[in-house]
């Protein structure tokens, strides 16, 4: 965002306006699959479950319902509404499910955006009944709890009692309570969802109410006590209270929701963030993620720059910088170092929770802006992660959703997530995928309509007599059809995505090609339309091999907006191969061919689109591993046979060369390669003919060389610049380069990477001239000499150096990562009786090398399941024998243990 827009007094001033999800429907395309499964869901699940909670907290018939279960269940047996000054204390008070009513707002959202979408009537006002009966239902709750006289405002609304507030008003950690605003949050989003997209008047009433009672506690507090509570790990996470807030402020006129609003500012996060300071390492994403649309909204309705500025600067804090390939972030919730992206791989990335919120976000900063920057970064994230978070399963009563989309090698996706966060957002991401498809000019202006994604859709803006008729296969091919009907005078933005090579953004105008610049990431087209005009857009899909940020030596594979994931058990790195596929731009022209299951082959790789729902372990990210210094071309000429060699720091002539990306032209690639062959030269990691092999392959090479100038082998053009190059090839005194360095393993590792037994290492060196020292370094050891026997490693991920120098002082390293694991992982069980005839079961295991994949358990009426949250279990009138075992990363698997459950207690 521009500077003089964010120190500007129209700091809120909007350019753009999406178009009414009723105006917007998607016909066609991979984003129908997710979304129909959604929609099934949301007809097919029944209100009183949703409700469930809320009743039992108001001592309300539940109508025999059971809650939907997860963190969305009834709590524990023997817990009370307690109100906000009878809460007996932690140690005396019996709790569960402590953020319950928070699926049940997403929910309601679902329904809402869905019933307030496009699509059949009768299926819309079945839809809108439900929003009805859900908004009756927690108006009884809200009334009843206030006759109880027990709460401090007769607009609470929970489904639990008002002491986890003041339990958070006296700072109590996550685990005596559980992020009460949160829920909160959630409660008062899905009835303002019911209000604007229904019309429910019902719902403003409630969620006014429920604002209120917020700002009767709030307002009661000093900033001091305000600042401890926002800044508490999770039991502070307020979701977008702050935004909820300021839409009241629109949506009634009253001006006290503004300053209720406020008062959920976290001054530390707003300060740092308005002076440009990164100071994220170590926060919880979602936690803040989420805060930063009510400051937006904030920015607006009281012109504070600050609050805009923050947000901005925030948002180049994370993208790309903490930004995964598929757009999400955060390594186990939590924001990594500036810049980590190949460093903060763990094991629990990329929260969708987290996704989520950055897509509202980058949707209102293109709103304020119109920038290209936001749209690109929402095409990344709704095709890759969004979309990629719905399994391709049909199901009656769970969303089927992630919660972490992990990006460590040999990740798998774990479906379900009822009652999580996840599970609630994800219910919510599924049902709205048009609206932010198109985006129009705002009444008065004139009239433009931004086309940001190329999505099989139609839009309707009726006031202005426009209808659009988008027809693609997007994201499976780069071209897209679109069928205007306007009358007069009409600007059509249409995005340039970031993924297209080299310009290569074509456009036609009833079969006549234009003229066209892109300027700022968009292709105008203004002229006086007739109905029935057509707009051909053609964007040819190629294959990119993209590094991360921080080390370029892992990078991912894209088609198109597309990133691909490599099928494979393995979950250690999977190598990747690609010197000879490597075009000018940083494209591959590699044969990639289909397959009749969804899926590419590319070599041996077997690749399947993100936005896939499917079951498999994949890689997302891959390690480069060119044995050879080479380049595209046709032929062999243009492999030089050199060996792909490394500096002391890793990265190899191939990394340091490709470092960018790519090059703008055929100069700037034949310069790089000579900078970077005298670099390896002067280093003695290339000897001055292999350096002159190396020129001689990349001026025969067919990287950035333009056709109609190339001449074929043995043309005058090639053995122009060939001769060219070699004039200013390194010369050398000595004879030879650095010595030849291996480590060779004995045995190959199991399918998953891991060496499942202690691993067995050679290293072995030779010369040009003479004998080579040859030391080996197991991690940050000392270094010492490489025997004749076999270097043994034992449990653990270690970084093996081998080094070798000649008489000449030349030296030469190799790397190998080697991951050794040969114990399974051991779980630990702790069970909580509830009451007479239940028990809550936690199975926790730890494996301190691979890590652990996964916890499966068995009862006598449940076939083995994959452990994801304490579960509970009904004690009968015998004993129950719980079998459970964990499998950790390398494929070792715990002994098949077992719990034995007493039976119930007699009533």
């Amino acid at each position: 965002m521009p500077e003089a827009l964010l120190s500007s007094p129209g700091v809120g001033t909007r350019v753009a306006e999406p178009f009414p999800l009723a105006d917007v429907e998607v016909t066609g395309g991979v984003f129908t699959r997710a979304r129909d499964q959604m929609l099934h869901l949301a007809r097919v699940y029944p209100v009183d479950r949703l409700l469930a909670v809320f009743r039992a907290n108001a001592g309300l018939d539940t109508r025999g319902a059971l809650p939907p279960g997860g963190w969305e269940d009834f709590g524990h047996p023997d817990e009370d509404a307690w109100g906000p000054d009878d809460y007996p204390g932690r140690e005396a008070a019996p709790t569960a499910n402590l953020l319950r009513g928070h699926y049940a707002g997403h929910f309601l959202s679902m329904l809402a955006l869905a019933a307030g979408g496009p699509g059949d009537a009768a299926e819309r006002a079945e839809l809108k009944a439900k929003v009805d009966d859900m908004v009756e239902g927690l108006r009884e709750v809200q009334e009843t709890l206030a006759a109880t006289g027990r709460y401090s405002h007769p607009g609470f609304l929970a489904a639990y009692g008002e002491w986890q507030f003041s339990r958070l008003e006296g700072l109590a950690p996550y685990g005596e309570i559980w992020a009460p605003y949160y829920t909160c949050h959630k409660i008062m989003a899905g009835l303002l969802d019911a209000h604007r997209h229904t019309g429910s008047a019902v719902a403003l009433e409630v969620a006014a109410g429920m604002g209120r009672w917020v700002h009767g506690r709030l307002s009661a507090l000093p900033a001091e006590q305000r600042a401890a509570m926002w800044a508490l790990y999770i039991a502070g996470e307020a979701g977008g209270m702050n935004e909820v807030l300021c839409d009241l402020t629109v949506l009634t006129g009253d001006r006290t929701f503004v300053e209720t609003a406020r008062l959920f500012d976290l001054d530390t996060l707003l300060e740092f963030a308005a002076a440009g300071r990164d100071e994220l390492d170590g926060m919880h994403a979602n936690q803040h993620a989420a805060t930063l649309l009510g400051y937006l909204a904030l920015g607006d309705l009281t012109g504070e720059a600050r609050y805009t500025d923050a947000v901005v600067h925030l948002w180049d804090m994370l993208v790309p910088g903490r930004t995964y390939a598929h757009g999400g972030s955060g390594e186990n919730e939590l924001w990594g170092p500036a810049g980590a992206v190949a460093g903060d791989i763990g094991n629990r990335n990329a929260e969708t929770c987290v996704t989520y919120n950055m897509l509202k976000i980058a949707r209102a900063l293109f709103e304020r802006t119109g920038e290209a920057r936001f749209a690109d970064y929402y095409e990344r994230a709704v095709t890759n992660q969004i979309l990629g978070s719905r399994r391709d399963a049909d199901s009656d009563d769970s969303p089927e959703v992630t919660y972490m989309f992990p990006v460590h090698p040999g990740a798998l996706r774990e479906w379900d997530n009822v009652g999580t966060c996840c599970g609630g957002t994800g219910l919510e991401n599924h049902v709205k995928y048009q609206d932010s498809v198109y985006f129009r000019s705002f009444a008065g202006a004139a009239r433009v309509v931004w086309v940001n994604l190329y999505v099989a859709s139609t839009a309707v803006w009726a006031e202005q007599d426009v209808r659009l008729v988008q027809r693609t296969d997007y994201p499976l091919e780069g071209s897209s059809r679109i069928e205007v009907d306007a009358t007069g005078d009409l600007e059509l933005r249409l995005r340039v995505p970031a993924w297209v090579a080299g310009g290569a953004f074509t456009v036609t105008v009833d079969g006549e090609v234009q003229s066209v610049r892109a300027d700022g990431g968009y292709v105008a087209l203004r002229r006086d339309w007739r109905p029935g005009t057509v707009v051909e857009i053609d964007m040819p899909l190629t294959l990119r091999e993209v590094p991360a940020p921080d080390d370029t030596s892992v990078v991912t594979l894209e088609l198109g907006p597309t990133v691909l994931l490599a099928r494979s058990a393995a979950t250690t790195w999977l190598p990747l191969e690609a010197a000879t596929w490597r075009r000018l731009g940083g494209t591959l022209a590699a044969p990639l061919t289909s397959a009749d299951d969804g899926t590419w082959r590319l070599g041996d790789l077997v690749l399947e689109p993100t936005w896939s729902g499917s079951d498999a372990r994949y890689h997302m990210y891959l390690r480069r591993s060119d044995a050879r210094i080479a380049f595209a071309g046709t032929g062999p000429a243009a492999d030089s046979g050199v060996p792909n060699a490394a500096r002391a720091d890793g990265r190899t002539f191939l990394d340091v060369l490709w470092s960018d990306g790519g090059f703008a032209d055929r100069s700037a690639f034949v310069e790089a390669v000579l900078r970077t062959t005298h670099e390896f030269v002067d280093l003695g990691l290339l000897s001055a003919a292999e350096g002159r092999g190396v020129l001689v392959a990349a001026a025969r090479s067919g990287v950035g060389r333009p056709p109609e100038a190339d001449g074929g082998p043995g043309s005058d053009v090639r053995a122009a610049e060939e001769a060219a190059l070699l004039s200013r090839a390194p010369t050398t005194t000595h004879e030879g380069s650095a010595p030849r360095v291996e480590i060779v393993a004995a045995d190959a590792p199991g399918v998953s990477g891991w060496y499942l037994r202690p691993a067995e290492l050679t290293v072995t060196a030779r010369a040009d001239v003479g004998e080579p020292v040859v030391e080996v370094r197991v991690d940050d050891g000392p270094w010492t000499p490489a025997g004749r026997e076999p270097l043994v490693l034992s449990d653990g991920v270690h970084t093996v150096t081998a080094r070798a120098v000649d008489v000449a002082g030349r030296e030469r390293r190799v790397v190998r990562e080697v991951s050794v694991d040969t114990r399974p992982p051991r779980t630990k069980v702790t069970t909580k009786r509830l009451g007479p005839r239940g028990v809550e079961i936690n199975l926790a295991a730890a494996d301190d090398v691979s890590g652990v994949d996964s916890i499966r358990w068995k009862g006598p009426d449940t076939f083995w399941a994959t452990f994801a949250e304490p579960f509970s279990r009904a004690l009968s009138d015998v004993p129950q024998v719980i079998e459970y075992a964990a499998t950790d990363r390398a494929g070792n698997q715990e002994p098949v243990r077992t719990l034995v459950l007493p039976p119930a207690e007699a009533d």
